[in-house]
């Protein structure tokens, strides 16, 4: 029981060392010189498009991506902090001002002053600390008031103190703020609501309140003293873990539960919820001043520490963490070993331990020079070294005398106690044997340079040289030679060039130029493998590779940088995007990814190391907007019209491709000249732009690191440029638009054209009253001429229409006159058929009275009806109609238009009028007795409305 106590410690405080962060996060840092500012920053935010903003000593500091601006208050005084919201506003609170720098016209930042707004006693204000905003309603700080405004800026409430306010904090969307009579106060109603009167709350300088899970207020004071306050007492927050505090300037917590401490002296710590200790940095530890005044995490995870002089940027959100000479590791790391719970790193000037948490343990006597690679045999850490090979015991590298040059060490499966090591020149062989290693011989028949050797499952030995091929290597029984088999193009693989052997899940895998390959014993020819070639591209070459014990692979190659995840099919996820960041970094001699534990690598770099795990921050850096920075014409010299850090403006203004908005040029102005660049924090020599002017160019140009863009002599017509950004990770922006129209010259304008018109017109006809004068003379002579040949010629035309007008009257009369008769002739055999069926009828009716025979009498009865029918079917009446429209033209239809309501019968009776006929032949032609014409013409007259003295007949006729 007594050895699992005695265990527990060590196992806890292993797991504790695994647990940390190995060296520290990248950082970039802006002196006062770089952003042309002032020493203090005392806050920093972040707009939605990512842009930073500081509140410094000299003014408001905006950060772009690319390059620093400044925008001083009205009377050039400090600004003390600062509130961004997402309409454009940045409100400040500084040295006797307070209110909101707005985007103008062309996007500039211009400040607008509350101070108008406050009761004439309070304007002569002195420091304006702080700004919040809670509830929508915008609170200002100073010593004596909390000014409380609404949205348009009137003031609706005041908070007084009791003896002056000394501190003022934030968390959780509630305002804590301190009293130096009253103690630790927080507003709640628009009105001061008292807390804790403890004392030392109102004598000590409260550095941070923050809102903790254990229901209770962490509070940080400058003496570094840290308070739990819950609602019974006040009461130490001290855990075992907690580092010692002094000075602290600033207390945050992160979204990650993390708490950020800013001190005066040394530098930021980073600590976890329980208070132990996630990262120190000061001036030892990679950062550039121990000062921190102000603390802010932007959305991507990253820390900027406003300094007494200059700002920092610590990329925590990255998996990444440097291990160099901010931790005392100097030169080009080639190669690096987990040994005993500590980490063992080569470089090109020595050989250093550093603990399980990336502090330096002290370097490696006796490892001076370039290390290569490190072997852990039988437990014990062997060292290839450029002075040969060395044991490593006891902070001492022990030299193992026989051959130098020693890049690895391969240990023997048929003999356990034998191990080769590949040189300069060939193969050596050493003994170990119960912690001790001696060199045997270097064995004879093998004199290629040997860096990589690896043995398969069934014992072979293969060798790959950088530039001439794979070698399997025979060693002889009494091992004492090597003789080698040379595999090249030849025997499968693609090139003799840049081949590497790997042990990777037990098999001996082959990179070259143009992917992976494996060995088939039973062909004795390489072939590609099938298990990792379809995660990668065809000519993809792999210079370093490393599994871990749970099957991840880790790569360095000619393209990318990144690891196939192992999952649980057996198939793997491949992960790149966001090793992007440290190849520039990377040891551009001898790649090399060493392995520390499960997830666990340290890749080498130009610089000491880069340690990485798997298992954190996996979630790619967000993507920020690329915009169009500033708009210039650049003829005769630069002149500025916009500035696109606010998208929202510059959309107002110049519109998202309409011709209705956007610039207008004038034509002898065409040249313009766009600036861009992409809020991406410390990636101003990595982000790549592309862009496309509309109207110009064909579409989107190839990807270019630069940051301007410029068009000269431009036509007229509309213009959209569009731009695209594309970060290191490969995330591309969507597109932004900016719409332009260079208007013609005043010679191509449409009035000009119009002008043009009216003069060619003027011209035309100038030239045609010209010409017709000069031929209006010709003409006069040739007219007079002509003028007597055209009378005598119009004479004999008049002549001849007259003969003709004649001939055509004499042939329409004969024409007439033969309708006539026709009609005529028509008229009366119309007359006589009706007049001989009549009569027929009439006997036929006698006889059918006479007879006495019945069926004499129903057979002509029979005759009689067919008679009728034969006169109702008749088709005479057609005939009749068409001679009576060819003699008197369109009479029927005209008359049948100007009364519609009169019968067929009426109509023919009408007809028969018009002819003249009289009222017996009108009815034999109708079928009728003469009684029944004149009752027919009776009710004639009746429709057509006639009075009583005017003539029917002579109605028709004149119709």
């Amino acid at each position: 029981m007594k050895k699992i106590l005695q265990i527990i410690p060590f196992f806890i405080l292993t797991i504790q060392i695994q647990a940390q962060e190995l060296g520290i996060p990248f950082s970039k840092y802006y002196s006062s010189k770089e952003y042309s500012g002032g020493i203090q920053n005392f806050s920093i935010g972040q707009d939605k498009n990512g842009l930073i903003y500081v509140a410094n000593n000299f003014g408001l500091l905006e950060y772009d991506g690319t390059s620093w601006d400044r925008y001083a208050l009205p009377n050039s005084t400090k600004i003390r902090d600062l509130l961004i919201e997402n309409n454009g506003r940045i409100y400040v609170a500084g040295q006797g001002q307070l209110g909101y720098f707005r985007p103008n016209d062309i996007g500039k930042l211009e400040f607008i002053s509350w101070i108008p707004q406050l009761p004439l006693k309070y304007q002569n204000v002195e420091e304006v600390w702080k700004v919040f905003k809670i509830n929508g309603k915008h609170i200002f700080c100073t010593f004596k008031n909390i000014f409380i405004f609404d949205q348009n800026g009137s003031l609706i409430s005041m908070v007084e103190s009791v003896g002056d306010f000394i501190s003022f904090h934030m968390s959780n969307n509630q305002l804590y703020f301190q009293d130096s009579e009253s103690g630790l106060m927080k507003l709640e109603k628009n009105e001061a609501v008292l807390i804790s009167n403890e004392p030392s709350l109102k004598t000590e300088l409260i550095s941070g309140v923050l809102e903790s899970t254990l229901g209770a207020l962490q509070i940080f004071t400058e003496k570094g003293e840290v308070f739990l306050l819950s609602t019974q007492n006040l009461s130490p927050w001290n855990p075992s873990s907690l580092p010692k505090l002094s000075k602290v300037n600033k207390a945050i917590r992160l979204r990650n539960g993390n708490i950020a401490i800013g001190t005066q002296y040394n530098g930021i710590y980073i600590l976890k919820e329980n208070g132990s200790l996630e990262l120190h940095m000061d001036l030892e530890k990679g950062l550039q001043n121990n000062t921190v005044i102000s603390i802010f995490e932007d959305r991507g995870g990253n820390l900027w520490i406003g300094h007494n002089n200059g700002i920092t940027l610590l990329e925590l959100s990255l998996p990444f963490r440097l291990i160099g000479p901010q931790k005392g590791v100097f030169g080009t790391g080639y190669t690096a070993k987990l040994y005993q719970d500590e980490i063992y790193l080569g470089t090109n000037v020595e050989v250093i331990k550093v603990s399980g948490n990336g502090e330096n343990s002290g370097k490696i006597l006796n490892s001076e020079g370039q290390a290569y690679s490190f072997g852990l045999i039988e437990k014990n850490l062997l060292l290839g070294h450029n002075e040969g090979a060395f044991l490593i015991n006891n902070n001492i590298a022990e030299p193992l005398s026989g051959v130098k040059g020693i890049w690895c060490f391969l240990p023997l499966k048929e003999n356990p106690d034998l191990l080769i090591a590949g040189t300069y020149n060939g193969l050596a062989l050493f003994e170990a044997k119960e912690g001790k290693y001696r060199f045997i011989r270097k064995l004879k028949g093998f004199e290629e340079s040997s860096r990589l050797i690896q043995q398969d499952e069934i014992g072979n030995i293969w060798m790959s040289h950088g530039y001439k091929g794979v070698y399997k290597l025979f060693l002889s029984k009494d091992l004492t030679e090597v003789s080698s088999k040379f595999y090249g193009n030849k025997e499968g693989l693609p090139t003799n060039l840049l081949n590497s052997v790997w042990k990777i899940g037990g098999r001996v895998v082959f990179t070259t130029e143009y992917g992976i390959y494996v060995y088939n014993q039973s062909s004795d020819r390489f072939e590609k493998d099938q298990i990792l070639n379809p995660y990668f591209e065809n000519d993809f070459l792999i210079t370093s590779l490393v599994e871990d014990p749970i099957g991840n692979i880790f790569y360095i190659g000619n393209k990318e940088v990144g690891v196939l995840e192992k999952q649980a099919d057996g198939s793997y996820q491949k992960n790149h995007q966001i090793f992007n960041k440290i190849i520039p970094l990377l040891n551009d001699d001898l790649q090399n990814v060493s392995l520390l534990r499960s997830n666990e690598v340290l890749f080498a770099a130009n610089e000491g190391f880069i340690w990485y795990k798997l298992d954190i921050n996996k979630v790619m850096p967000p993507s920020y907007p690329a915009f169009i920075k500033a708009v210039y014409l650049t003829k005769p010299g630069d002149s500025l019209l916009a500035l696109g850090k606010h998208t929202e403006l510059m959309e107002q203004k110049f519109g998202t491709g309409s011709k209705d908005k956007g610039l207008k040029l004038q034509f002898d102005q065409a040249d313009i000249r766009f600036e861009f660049t992409n809020s991406i924090p410390n990636n101003e020599n990595t982000t790549q732009f592309r862009f496309w002017l509309e109207g110009l160019e064909k579409e989107l140009g190839e990807w270019t690191y630069k940051r301007d863009k410029a068009y000269t002599n431009l036509s007229e017509g509309n213009y959209t440029f569009y731009l695209q950004s594309k970060d290191l990770y490969g995330q591309i922006s969507e597109a932004i638009p900016f719409t332009f129209t260079v208007l013609p010259p005043w010679y191509r304008t449409k009035i000009a054209w119009f002008i043009y018109l009216l003069v060619f017109i003027l011209i035309t006809f100038i030239t045609f009253k010209r010409v017709d004068k000069l031929y209006q003379k010709k003409t006069q002579a040739i007219t007079a001429e002509q003028r007597k040949e055209l009378e005598q010629k119009s004479n004999d035309l008049k002549n001849s229409q007259k003969e003709l007008k004649k001939l055509k009257t004499e042939k329409l009369e004969a024409e007439i006159h033969n309708k006539n008769k026709e009609l005529a002739s028509a008229t009366m055999h119309l007359l006589n058929k009706n007049g001989f069926i009549d009569q027929t009828k009439s006997h036929l009716s006698q006889i059918i009275k006479k007879s006495k025979n019945q069926e004499v009498k129903n057979e002509l009865q029979k005759v009689v009806q067919s008679i009728d029918k034969n006169i109702a079917e008749d088709d005479d009446w057609h005939q009749f109609e068409i001679h009576f429209d060819q003699v008197h033209g369109d009479f029927m239809d005209r008359f049948k238009k100007v009364h519609p309501s009169l019968s067929p019968q009426e109509i023919k009776l009408t007809a028969y009028l018009r002819m003249n006929l009289s009222t017996k032949e009108i009815a034999y032609l109708m079928n009728i007795s003469p009684r029944g014409v004149e009752i027919a013409r009776y009710r004639l007259r009746k429709k057509l409305q006639l009075e009583r003295s005017a003539n029917l007949q002579e109605f028709i006729l004149k119709f």
